[in-house]
């Protein structure tokens, strides 16, 4: 199940999986368009189900849980949004918001998908986190907050469910080339970019491919890990 299908690196996750041979259950809340344009381009056979759910929304979250038929042997949150501006300026309902879409509804799911995982005695539980869960950014201290305590749960749960044959982690990635970053200026841009060793934006195909490692029996022995997507940048 890949949370967040319809965003740009959601996108690139479902088209990485479907391509290996994985049967998706994809979510979305409101670009439908984009969940339609995977039914076209994908293996009809490839998608099992959409749910379109407002995870920023206990009833949202409590929404995509009572849609689930198929049983889940892996979760990918790409979900989420950003929030920029001051936290003094931040009010309690953003806060709320945000505390809510990465955090909550990330504990909850995984709650609820975790009994059969451990039954099964296998699972893949794969979280998209931040840079700045780690190291923070100023002008987006709510969602570095709500990042790093991503990294958190992913770093505890492992230790948890490893016994039981369940892999839990996280990507960070870096600067990646997506919607999130449109608010920038060509300029601020370039000066992201120059600072970073690898001399370039990152892609989504860069955070699908890390995703599609760690899916794969070849990262059995990967437990807890935050692997950075940065091009060595704030790393």
């Amino acid at each position: 199940m890949i949370i967040g299908a319809s965003g740009d690196i959601g996108t690139a996750i479902a088209k990485q999986l479907a391509g290996e041979g994985y049967r998706l259950i994809l979510h979305y809340y409101q670009n439908k368009q984009a969940i339609t344009a995977h039914r076209a381009g994908l293996d009809k056979e490839s998608i099992l189900m959409e749910i379109q759910a407002d995870l920023s929304e206990t009833e949202g979250i409590n929404h995509l849980i009572r849609q689930l038929v198929f049983p889940v042997d892996a979760v990918i949150f790409a979900g989420g949004k950003a929030h920029y501006g001051l936290f003094q300026d931040t009010d309690e309902g953003a806060m709320d918001l945000m505390l809510t879409l990465h955090v909550k509804a990330p504990w909850t799911i995984t709650k609820h998908l975790l009994p059969s995982m451990i039954r099964r005695k296998q699972g893949r539980i794969i979280l998209i986190t931040s840079v700045w869960g780690e190291v923070g950014a100023g002008h987006e201290v709510v969602y570095s907050s709500v990042k790093g305590a991503q990294n958190s749960f992913v770093k505890a749960l492992a230790k948890e469910a490893a016994p039981s044959g369940i892999a839990v982690n996280a990507v960070s990635p870096g600067f990646i080339d997506t919607k999130m970053n449109q608010h920038l200026l060509s300029e601020e841009k370039a000066q992201i970019i120059h600072d970073i060793p690898a001399n370039r934006a990152g892609t989504s195909k860069d955070v699908a491919h890390t995703v599609s490692f760690l899916m794969s029996k070849q990262s059995d022995y990967i437990h807890g890990e935050i692997i950075h997507v940065s091009g060595g940048w704030r790393s």
